[in-house]
């Protein structure tokens, strides 16, 4: 029996089209052309960070983000707030939380994200990045940490993210369940490959996944 649930950020519960958008201002593209490209690394299953080499080749993201945080130290920039989160993640976590369900929220993300997320007051138990722990997915470490953070046997912890890569094939392999949320290039393309099978749940968003589990 799943009694926690564990969910990725980033097209998960954050939408992340302001953030590409921002991007493509950023490199000079129309916004059409950075998310088209993004889709196009996704069907080829290849890295996001792939994109920046498509568009502009010898491209140095850690070096761009620098000089970006100097010349706009208070905009968002590669970053995300509250009126990025998806409308139905408040009203379903809350939803999952009248079930009885630990929630747990730990993604691939930079420590900035941390208090983001946190700033946004969400009714979840404890809140996780790579970048805290140390290491990302689709490592196995990271999903021992999932584990040990939860204090769950594997079997009863349920992992919910977009991507098969990253979320639901090493969660599987780690003895978790796992749930593929339709969100995003990669969880759209992804839920039309044969290993979305591996998935306990495919699901296109949180009220079908409170119908799911309630």
């Amino acid at each position: 029996m799943v009694k926690a649930l564990v969910f990725d950020v980033g097209e998960t519960l954050i939408d992340e089209t302001r953030i590409w958008s921002r991007w493509a201002d950023r490199l000079g593209v129309t916004r059409f052309t950075m998310l088209g490209v993004l889709g196009g690394m996704a069907a080829l299953g290849r890295s996001f960070e792939e994109a920046f080499q498509v568009l502009r080749p010898g491209f140095e993201v850690e070096a761009e983000q620098e000089a970006w945080r100097r010349e706009d130290p208070e905009g968002l920039r590669v970053n995300f707030d509250a009126d990025d989160l998806y409308p139905d993640v408040r009203p379903g976590l809350a939803a999952l939380r009248g079930l009885g369900y630990e929630l747990i929220i730990a993604g691939n993300q930079p420590p900035q994200a941390y208090d983001a997320l946190a700033a946004m007051d969400l009714p979840v138990d404890s809140i996780h990045t790579s970048d805290g722990w140390g290491v990302a997915k689709p490592e196995p470490g990271f999903f021992a940490k999932v584990v040990a953070v939860s204090g769950r046997e594997p079997g009863e912890i349920l992992y919910v993210g977009d991507r098969l890569d990253n979320d639901v094939l090493p969660a599987r392999a780690a003895g978790m369940r796992a749930a593929l949320i339709r969100r995003g290039p990669w969880g759209h393309l992804h839920a039309l490959r044969p290993e979305a099978a591996e998935a306990d749940l495919v699901v296109d968003d949180f009220p079908a996944l409170v119908a799911a589990l309630s």
